[in-house]
């Protein structure tokens, strides 16, 4: 039991020492966390202190660096200043001074300009006393003197002249034959006239009036047909006894004319055999354009002929102008202007060449707006023709220009096949009533003053009075005598209207 005892007192005693010791070893460890706290703060102030000095210290620097950078600047600033201020007093002075020296020059000029005039004024007077001594010693006058040196530098001059008409008269001599030619090519082509009409309708004789419903065929399909394969117009109206055919192509016309007149006799008309009918035609037209073409080339000896140019040719066959059948006018017209350059000296192959084709633009197989000359020129340039035969086609009515000799006796000789008598059906009469009706219709417009219609009533001149109507106004004066043209006339191919507006300033020396 006392060993119990014993052992519960020394635990007890054990456990208090223990927790005693404890106690002391933490109140240490407080004391050293204490102390060590106290000093860490020390050394954080005594930092603290430190850094702040030190930052003190770099402002301080700082602004040391700032205000010696600004007084710098304000130091260079006002250098620039006082040497701009220099400048600028420097250049007042240069300029007083150039004042000062611009009035001194004013001055001398004046008294120069003084002087000078006091000299003129003696230099008259000597002029004057030396001119009356100068008519004493030689006994005539000044105007006198001015009348001799004259009729010399007039003499002079037509010494020169002389010489001069000698050396042009020389030149000509030289050049007789050509300008003798050109000459008389000019002469021919100033009294040339020439003027074409187109026929587009053909007329077809039928045996009675029964025939016209037959060609019409049920609801119409005979007729149309007709019109479909061949390209033309048929016309049936109230004529009696006839149709009539149009188009602007007079191969399509001829075709349709044959197959009309064979349907008709043979009685059979419906599609089947218009169509075989028409085929046969096409066949025989061509072969007579071709014939007809080759005999045209082989008549005027002129090789060297295309398949498409003898085609060309040959369908002028079938076109006629005023009732002159074109492709003969065409071989009159290459036959004259052979006979003409053979005379001149000209290219007599080139002259019957540009002939036969002057016209070949009346047979182009197109509806086209253009003049026969434009699709003339078109086809032979096609057919690889020179440039003076295409020259010759776009000037034988006056168009462009000709170029060479040869264009203009095309020109010549188209007007004499067209003008002889018999040649073509258009009455005197008619023609006259064809241009005054040109004339009348430019004069009736206000500021006209005279018309005049030339080149066979191809062009028509207005001379329009030239303070009433000014350049604007004459081209709309030639706009409107165009269209008024288009409107109320019916003519053949183009009409050039040029309006004239020009001054005049007339004085007489008596």
């Amino acid at each position: 039991m006392q060993y119990i005892l014993v052992s519960l007192i020394s635990i007890l005693l054990g456990g208090a020492i223990g927790f005693i010791v404890r106690i002391i070893i933490a109140k240490s460890k407080v004391n050293s966390a204490e102390n060590r706290a106290a000093m860490i703060l020390r050394e954080a102030k005594l930092e603290a202190e430190a850094q702040k000095k030190e930052l003190l210290l770099e402002g301080k620097t700082f602004l040391i660096q700032e205000r010696n950078n600004f007084e710098k600047e304000t130091k260079e600033r006002r250098i620039e200043l006082q040497r701009a201020e220099r400048r600028i007093i420097q250049k007042e002075e240069q300029l007083e001074k150039r004042i000062s020296d611009l009035e001194k020059k004013e001055r001398v000029i004046s008294e120069k300009e003084k002087d000078l005039t006091a000299k003129l004024e003696d230099i008259n007077k000597l002029q004057s006393k030396w001119q009356s001594e100068l008519e004493r010693i030689s006994g005539i006058s000044s105007e006198q003197a001015k009348n001799m040196l004259m009729k010399e530098l007039e003499d002079k001059a037509r010494q020169d002249a002389q010489i001069l008409i000698n050396k042009i008269e020389e030149e000509a001599k030289l050049n007789a034959n050509k300008k003798a030619r050109e000459i008389l090519v000019t002469s021919i082509q100033r009294i040339a006239s020439e003027v074409t009409s187109d026929i587009t309708t053909t007329s077809v004789s039928l045996p009675n009036e029964e025939m016209k419903g037959r060609i019409i065929g049920r609801e119409g399909r005979n007729i149309r047909t007709l019109e479909t394969l061949i390209g033309v117009d048929i016309i049936i109206d109230d004529t009696p006894e006839a149709v009539v055919i149009s188009s602007f192509d007079p191969v399509r016309r001829e075709i349709a004319k044959i197959a009309i007149s064979r349907l008709v006799a043979d009685g059979r008309i419906h599609p089947a055999r218009i169509e075989e009918v028409i085929n046969k035609v096409i066949t025989e037209v061509n072969d007579i354009i071709y014939d007809e073409g080759e005999k045209a080339v082989i008549s005027l000896g002129i090789p060297g002929f295309s398949t498409e140019g003898i085609i060309n040719l040959g369908r002028l066959y079938f076109r006629t102008s005023y009732g002159q059948n074109v492709l003969y006018h065409s071989i009159e017209v290459a036959k004259i202007a052979g006979t003409l350059a053979a005379e001149l000296g000209c290219d007599v192959n080139l002259a019957k060449r540009a002939g036969l084709l002057h016209d070949i633009g009346k047979g182009a197989a197109s509806d086209g707006d253009n003049s026969h000359t434009d699709a003339g020129f078109e086809l032979a340039k096609k057919m690889g023709e020179s440039e003076k035969i295409l020259n010759a086609i776009l000037s034988h009515h006056g168009d462009v220009e000709p170029n060479c000799l040869e264009s203009i006796l095309v020109q010549i000789a188209d007007a004499i096949s067209a003008s002889r008598p018999g040649a073509r059906r258009e009455s005197l009469e008619s023609y006259i009533k064809r241009l005054e009706n040109l004339e009348n219709i430019a004069e009736s417009y206000e500021g006209v003053e005279k018309a005049f219609a030339i080149q066979a009533g191809r062009e028509l001149r207005v001379i329009v009075n030239n303070s009433s109507i000014n350049d604007a106004k004459a081209e709309a004066v030639a706009r409107d005598i165009a269209k008024r043209i288009e409107q109320e006339l019916k003519y053949p191919g183009k009409i050039k209207v040029t309006v004239i507006r020009e001054s005049r300033f007339i004085e007489y020396a008596r």
